[in-house]
């Protein structure tokens, strides 16, 4: 790293500091540590829904797909307009009305306590794994492009993102968050223009040598379940989309955040359909990289190990001094703001969940502190595992659906049906779930056999699952 794209991103990571001591105030609540003073403008919101929703893992995962194969990735991002339009219409209202800011006592309200401890003991275990897998890759990201210490990597951002979390709350949170997200869009942007102009013949060209090696491809539009169709990365989408924007702490805390109903709707709403044209500049980025080094001679190594080393590799060798700071600054915002929404929403369910609801004041901002701390420590913990047995990182993305995978399809029911009896529920549940770990682990006892269908499908059967044993219950009680 030069000396100025050095200054670029010390300034970077200063600013950011900054920003989370303009929000701390002595006269701090558990209140608005979580939700804010209420006066957050809702653009800000808005990126920072987007924000959230992109972590550094596909600022680079996405090129490298475009490089590799085509757009298929893209699908999952067309999927996001249903899932946005459900969760507005549907799943907002209701947070908004029950008022409350752990998403999770809407689940006690309808079935009971238990079904609050499950889906909130699920989404804080899969949160602990999801950012100390975002430290994880993100360190290893920046190991690639800078050579720096991995080790040194994952604590620093581990702590660095604990203590502006802690010091400016969520209010921090949302403002660090948006400026991220203009960041990132900013230097993806500056990296098109870079490649077209660095391809003889510009856009047109480009275009030309990408069509004719099939790169802008959606995939197949057969109907096969064993495939990663076209179809079956939609239907994916619409599930996975739905799980994020409609029942995860990470959002609906944003929409709690929101001044009013109808602000918390569009907040929602754009900060979904802002990921269409982002990811959309990413895959671009991807597929131009192939143009350009197949028009200027091709990579000076092999992509055996990874397709997500080419973007690093061009950010490092082809950029100007400053801009490579900023790409790389892009980076780690994508990272940090995934990260800090975690913890202060992981901190958030713990407090209004399990802490004593009689407790002072100071008593729940010392848990939203203490807890916070004990988050990083331990993301930080599964982060350093991560490097010594990768195999943990395969078996977290190949597992994780079992624990959340019952989340959403309690939800549904308890939006969508009439169901009241909590036994009905508590079937319903475990039917799904074993309907998961049978499609999880049909390939490892029958590896000679097709799957029964593509892992992408698994979270959506489950789900489904779920969703009409509840209504074959109820229907069943209601005839008794």
């Amino acid at each position: 790293m030069g000396g100025l794209d050095l200054i670029v991103f010390i300034g970077y990571l200063l600013g950011t500091l900054y920003l989370s001591v303009i929000f701390f105030s002595k006269k701090r609540t558990s209140k608005s540590f979580i939700l804010g003073s209420g006066n957050t403008p809702q653009w800000v919101v808005t990126l920072s829904i987007f924000a959230t929703f992109v972590s550094s893992i596909s600022y680079l995962a996405l090129p490298g797909s475009a490089y590799e194969s085509n757009w298929n990735a893209f699908v999952f991002s067309l999927s996001i307009p249903i899932a946005a339009l459900i969760t507005v219409k549907y799943f907002v209202p209701v947070y908004r009305k029950i008022n409350s800011s752990s998403a999770y006592t809407f689940l006690e309200q309808r079935f009971g306590p238990w079904a609050k401890i499950y889906a909130s003991l699920c989404y804080i275990a899969t949160q602990m794994m999801r950012v100390g897998t975002i430290i994880y890759l993100l360190a290893l990201a920046i190991n690639m492009i800078l050579d720096w210490d991995m080790v040194t990597v994952i604590v620093f951002t581990g702590v660095f993102v604990t203590a502006y979390t802690i010091i400016g709350g969520i209010e921090a949170v949302l403002w660090t968050d948006a400026i991220q997200a203009i960041i990132l869009i900013l230097g993806a942007v500056f990296c098109v223009v870079i490649l077209i102009v660095g391809i003889p013949g510009g856009a047109g060209h480009l275009i030309e040598v990408a069509a004719q090696d099939h790169k802008f491809s959606l995939g197949d539009f057969g109907g096969s379940i064993i495939e990663p169709t076209f179809w079956v990365v939609f239907v994916y989408g619409i599930f996975i989309n739905l799980q994020n924007f409609g029942i995860d702490q990470n959002y609906i805390q944003r929409y709690m955040v929101s001044s009013s109903d109808a602000n918390a709707k569009k907040s929602a709403l754009y900060g979904g359909l802002l990921y269409l044209p982002v990811s959309a500049i990413f895959l671009f980025i991807g597929t131009a990289l192939y143009a350009y080094y197949k028009v200027n001679g091709g990579l000076p190594f092999s992509l055996s190990e990874t397709p997500d080393k080419v973007f690093p590799h061009f950010i490092i060798n082809e950029l100007p001094n400053g801009i490579s700071g900023l790409l790389i600054a892009s980076i780690f915002a994508a990272g940090m703001s995934s990260i800090s929404t975690s913890f202060n929403s992981t901190s958030t369910v713990l407090l209004t969940d399990y802490f004593k609801r009689d407790a002072t004041e100071k008593q729940k901002l010392t848990f939203l502190y203490i807890s916070t701390l004990v988050i990083c420590i331990i993301s930080i913990s599964i982060a350093l595992m991560m490097m010594d047995v990768k195999s943990i990182l395969d078996a977290w993305w190949k597992y994780a659906s079992i624990l959340s995978g019952g989340m959403l399809g309690l939800f549904l029911l308890g939006i969508f049906s009439k169901i009241n009896k909590r036994i009905n529920a508590i079937i319903a549940l475990f039917v799904g779930i074993l309907m998961i770990t049978i499609l999880t682990f049909y390939t490892i006892f029958f590896p000679d056999q097709d799957p029964l269908a593509h892992p992408y499908l698994t979270t959506v059967i489950g789900t489904l699952a779920i969703f009409f044993t509840g209504i074959l219950m109820r229907y069943i009680s209601a005839k008794n």
